[in-house]
């Protein structure tokens, strides 16, 4: 925590830890920092006697002879008490100005007056704390400030982590009482998040990139209390990919409910609205834009980015072309569709499609091919790439993935109050998700001492595969549009 790093600083702790081994000659005996550098780490049990962890030992047993570290009473708690005093004795001294006993308080004019019983709760538990006072009532403490009934920085971290998991304010309640027998109101714990909120208000207002190679959108429907009535709502996401070939969430959007109408749904209107921001906010260009078959989506995009092409992601025209068709035939309907969109450019692909249609499938299914001659024109611009482009550009995949991710932390939650709370639980997801997958990258990595093809992050900086290819391949398309390295 901050306040113990500032503490440590002040040099005014002058006695060593009971049951402390003072042997090492590598770090003064007064536990001080040794001037110019920081303190080297030295091991907790080296500084820590036998009989004090025997001790410790046979305290953290319960009645059934189990070990019991974490709640009221238990031995972290004890643990955490002792620090916790100690270092608000260190902040007593610094303010006066003197140590304990020490010939140089006669006369200051404020001394030491005992202390005051206080109850913290941290994430160990409950902890029982003796907060010392002074005599004029000027002494503040930093590290548990008055009347706060909680220590910061690991608890919130917690309830922090639990809220991005998906449980809700209540859960968190509960799941903190009943396995750390830590109490904390609704009320506190809507506090403790709603700490992220300005962070999640810079992050939605941040300066973006110039130019995009490519930009895809895709919405999330989440239930939100709008207009007294808790309606499902679509939270629009745009996700982009820059001109190194990473990947970023450039914003999460929720538009207000209108009062004539109960139900919100995904609207081409709207998005023109989160294009408009996009270019507020210092976008200039978007090579190519990928999404679904919305109406009137792609005039949305063109009338902020007049020369962006829009790409019709090719998995949801392949699964409205299949809806159709009976279960039985839809594999061999895909093979023959397959050669639409795999074709080697748009006239092959019409070609195809002509067979297709005077196909027998073509005859019995003539919605399939219907809905590819509907959506002709903004379906074949990623035909005229290699391979690696069309990796890229023939599906919205990456968002996809992304909001089934999201969808499962939504899921759990009855419904959101407002729009911002929205916005804030789907931020810390998309953080918690990204930090999930890195760490499961680093456990393999340290597991098999392998480097792993797959990517560490979801989406977030994460690199498109094949970049250098389709970046070739896009700056002859396009000349002049993307950023110079």
């Amino acid at each position: 925590m901050s306040a113990n790093r500032g503490i440590a600083g002040n040099g005014t702790v002058s006695e060593g830890p009971r049951g402390a081994c003072h042997d090492g000659e590598d770090s003064p005996r007064d536990g001080s920092v040794p001037a110019g550098g920081q303190a080297a780490r030295v091991p907790l049990r080296e500084l820590v006697d036998d009989r004090l962890l025997d001790e410790l030992l046979e305290r953290s047993k319960d009645e059934a002879g189990g070990l019991r570290l974490t709640g009221a009473g238990s031995m972290l708690g004890e643990m955490v008490a002792a620090v916790l005093e100690r270092a608000l004795q260190a902040e007593l001294a610094a303010h006066l100005g003197y140590g304990r006993h020490d010939a140089a308080g006669n006369g200051s004019g404020n001394s030491r007056n005992g202390h005051i019983a206080k109850t913290v709760q941290t994430g160990v538990g409950p902890v029982p704390l003796q907060v010392p006072r002074d005599r004029d009532g000027s002494f503040e403490p930093l590290l548990i400030p008055k009347r706060s009934g909680r220590i910061a920085g690991g608890l919130d971290d917690m309830v922090i982590s639990l809220y991005a998991h998906g449980m809700s304010v209540r859960d968190i309640v509960h799941h903190l009482e009943q396995v750390y027998g830590t109490q904390l109101s609704a009320e506190t714990v809507s506090r403790i998040t709603d700490g992220v909120l300005e962070e999640v208000r810079a992050w939605q207002s941040r300066p973006l990139d110039p130019v995009y190679a490519a930009v895809f959108l895709d919405a999330i429907m989440v239930k939100v209390r709008d207009n007294q009535v808790v309606s499902n709502k679509p939270a629009y996401i745009a996700l982009g990919v820059d001109g190194d070939g990473e990947k970023h969430v450039l914003g999460i959007w929720l538009a207000k409910t209108p009062l004539e109408i109960a139900t919100a749904g995904e609207a081409a209107s709207f998005w023109r609205s989160v294009m408009n921001d996009l270019r507020n906010r210092g976008v200039r260009d978007i090579l190519i834009a990928c999404c679904d078959g919305l109406t009137g989506f792609a005039d949305a995009i063109r009338s902020a980015f007049p020369a962006t092409v829009v790409q019709r992601c090719v998995v949801h025209l392949v699964r409205n072309a299949l809806r159709p068709v009976a279960r039985r035939e839809a594999s061999q309907v895909a093979a023959e569709l397959r050669k639409i969109y795999t074709a080697k450019d748009a006239d092959a692909a019409l070609d195809a499609l002509a067979e297709f249609s005077a196909s027998r499938w073509g005859i019995r299914y003539p919605q399939a091919a219907k809905v590819f001659e509907d959506a002709w024109e903004d379906f074949t611009p990623f035909l005229a790439f290699g391979p690696a482009t069309r990796k890229l550009l023939y599906t919205t995949n990456s968002i996809e993935s992304l909001n089934y991710q999201l969808r499962k932390v939504t899921k759990a939650r009855g419904h959101f109050p407002n729009d911002e709370s929205a916005v804030k639980l789907l931020w810390l997801a998309i953080i918690n998700i990204e930090d999930k997958r890195a760490r499961e990258r680093e456990a393999r990595r340290a597991q098999t001492g392998k480097r792993s093809d797959q990517p560490a992050k979801l989406v977030e900086g994460q690199r498109v595969m094949g970049w250098r290819d389709a970046l070739n391949e896009l700056d002859q398309a396009y000349p002049e549009r993307l950023p110079k390295v």
